[in-house]
């Protein structure tokens, strides 16, 4: 850049090159299209003029720059076309064609093109082979069409290195004719049998490398930006490849993964390394428009094509398999419109999946019944749950331990790269578990050389970074063990009284009568020996605690008889101090209810008798009498019988007979 009159080579600040300010230089220049950048050889500390990176976002705001005077180690150097360029494209591999002659700008009619001479602009401009070649794809010709036809062989390294005639018959190009032209990327997966799998390579310079992400480790987000750069569905997974060595690579900012545009416009550095990645896309079905990878709306590829599918074509069946092709967990949501409405359009046929496929298109389908087309709002949108691969393992809790990840079907101890567990992350891990918040987080003391999984600790700032880490299969001498507060079950608490059994304090509410005797026991599921329970009582005026020891994990809280005072919420703490720390755990509220009816029965029974009472004592005065009176009779009886003599006997026999009988006839 000239500059105060002095030419200096340019150093940008802030960001790294990319494609898109590159393309702004080369436009600059009037030079065609951009087709790579790479640090210059001659790098040393020099006076540099210092651009901010926002400067190449246009051709004006170049024009506008203001550099500083600054000293740097680096400069870059540029290829650009020179004599072709691909304008209004959705990326700098696609566009309506352009070729300078004469130092003018003009448009190529299609019967004056072919696929051999597409091969050539296609390498010259550093992309991949052409996928796509149509006229007015990229809108209609605004600089004038040329009359030439091209003659290429297909092996030249530039379009006006091939031979050209002029163009027979027409001196004109018809409207809607000019040549749109696709390229494919400069990206691919090599080594597996499908295109969709493999390690990740990028075409630079015209050499193809393994590619390494400099600054930051692989996530599941860059792993889905290059599935979907490659038009190769959902990601998978992601690993270090196996094939590792110290080799050549073109090693790439991590920024660039950030989004598929990011990745068309990556400008690889050149550098040695030991490793590189192989990525593993679903290939043929996709979820899009989802709050993450495992959720979205389903789009299925047939034929090169993205449609939507039906949700009466798709059942519960056919979404096990989904979930199980893009590496999520089971199915938990299926509604259609759920992600929006379909972009793509609607398929017509109708999946009849077992449940055990390893892909939706090994499935067996026919053609959708009845009608051809779906009605709003129903195509399918799908939520597959995220496996659970974090655990914390070796104490007896599950939110505590030795923090562990599940990864290509293995358990491994997690070590953390670059930095130590910060507070932020070691709460993302609590949190991810279900655990409450972080307590503290140390070195394990089981330490060895051992296999572990390294990730990134950027990984763990975020929920979201969390669920899209990836790890790298590493040796590493130390892993380490976290305490959450929620390493405690919740305790139970129970009610046992005199008169009603017992309940549980998981109901809504219990009810005691009023006098009844009643306990509350307080336990806990065995995980730390001691502790203590606290039992606490409140209501809306007041609360009280009492506590008791633990004894074999339980505690009782005894109370005599029941009164209106002790109508209330009742609930168990318990209390342990383990690890260095005191942890606690509240159990369910037991509401409680005291009752008055069996004192109003007893009231009642007790009026009863007082009524029943004088009646009762007459009758034991009559039937006294009773007695009293047939004793007086017997006596007077055997007095008269000693008193007469023998002589007297007969007659007494006699007149026995004679008033027996009289007693008979009077019977009669």
């Amino acid at each position: 850049m000239l500059h105060q009159e002095k030419w200096r080579p340019v150093d940008v600040s802030s960001h790294y090159w990319n494609m898109n300010s590159v393309a702004v230089v080369c436009a600059e220049l009037d030079c065609g299209s951009a087709v790579s950048a790479r640090n210059s050889k001659e790098d040393s500390v020099r006076p540099v003029w210092w651009i901010w990176s926002d400067c190449f976002k246009s051709g004006s705001a170049l024009n506008n720059c203001l550099p500083d005077d600054k000293n740097s180690d680096q400069s870059h150097e540029f290829i650009c076309s020179d004599s072709v360029r691909l304008v209004q494209g959705t990326n700098r591999c696609s566009g309506r064609l352009e070729v300078k002659t004469n130092q003018s700008w003009s448009s190529v009619c299609e019967k004056d093109f072919d696929l051999k001479d597409a091969e050539v602009v296609c390498r010259e401009i550093g992309c991949g082979p052409p996928s796509v070649l149509q006229g007015a794809l990229y809108g209609e010709a605004e600089a004038p069409v040329g009359s030439r036809e091209f003659l290429c062989e297909g092996s030249e390294s530039a379009l006006l290195n091939c031979s050209s005639r002029k163009s027979s018959g027409r001196n004109s190009c018809s409207p809607g004719q000019a040549v749109g032209l696709t390229c494919s990327d400069n990206f691919r997966l090599v080594g597996e049998a499908s295109r969709c799998a493999g390690r990740l390579e990028m075409l630079h310079q015209k050499e193809w490398r393994p590619v390494d992400a400099w600054n930051r480790y692989w996530n599941m987000n860059s792993a889905a930006a290059v599935c979907a750069e490659l038009d190769c569905g959902s990601a998978v997974s992601a690993r270090n490849s196996k094939e590792a060595s110290y080799r050549p690579v073109w090693w790439i900012s991590f920024d660039c993964f950030q989004s598929v545009s990011g990745i068309k416009n990556c400008v690889p550095y050149d550098r040695n390394s030991y490793q590189s990645f192989d990525f593993i896309c679903s290939d043929s079905v996709r979820l899009v428009q989802g709050t993450n990878r495992c959720s979205g709306r389903l789009e299925v590829k047939t034929n090169q094509l993205w449609s939507s599918v039906c949700e009466k074509d798709f059942d519960l069946k056919d979404a096990e398999v989904v979930c199980r092709e893009i590496g999520c967990g089971s199915p938990s949501v299926l509604q259609g419109a759920l992600y929006g409405e379909a972009e793509a359009p609607v398929g017509s046929r109708e999946f009849l999946c077992e449940g055990s496929e390893s892909a939706l298109l090994n499935c067996s389908s026919r053609k959708s019944s009845g009608r051809n087309s779906c009605s709003p709002g129903q195509a399918v949108g799908l939520t597959c749950s995220e496996q659970d691969n974090f655990r914390l393992v070796g104490e007896a809790s599950r939110c505590a331990g030795r923090l562990e990840m599940k990864h290509q079907e293995e358990w491994r101890p997690v070590d953390v790269g670059y930095r130590n567990w910060e507070k932020n992350s070691a709460a993302a891990v609590c949190a991810k578990l279900d655990c409450g918040s972080a307590v503290s987080v140390r070195k394990s003391q089981k330490a060895s050389y051992r296999p572990v999984w390294k990730i990134s600790s950027d990984c763990w700032q975020s929920g979201s970074g969390f669920k899209n880490c990836l790890p790298h299969d590493d040796n590493s001498y130390q892993s380490h063990e976290f305490i959450c507060s929620g390493l405690l079950v919740e305790p139970l608490i129970f009610l046992s009284s005199s008169t009603d059994g017992v309940s549980t304090g998981r109901k809504q509410g219990s009810e005691l009568l009023i006098g009844s005797s009643f306990s509350i026991m307080c336990s806990i599921r065995p995980q730390y020996e001691g502790g203590s329970f606290q039992l606490i009582f409140s209501t809306s005026n007041y609360t009280q605690n009492h506590t008791l020891p633990a004894v074999n994990h339980s505690a009782l809280f005894l109370f005599s008889a029941a009164g209106h005072a002790h109508q209330g919420t009742y609930r168990c703490v318990y209390h342990v101090y383990v690890f260095f720390y005191n942890f606690s755990s509240m159990s369910q509220p037991l509401n409680l209810t005291v009752s008055g009816k069996v004192m109003e029965s007893i009231r009642k029974s007790s009026a009863s008798v007082s009524v029943s009472l004088p009646a009762l004592i007459i009758s034991l005065v009559f039937v006294l009498l009773g007695l009293l009176g047939s004793v007086l009779v017997l006596y007077f009886k055997a007095r008269r019988n000693q008193m007469s003599g023998p002589e007297n006997i007969l007659l007494h026999d006699e007149g026995s007979r004679a008033e027996g009988s009289l007693e008979e006839e009077t019977a009669d």
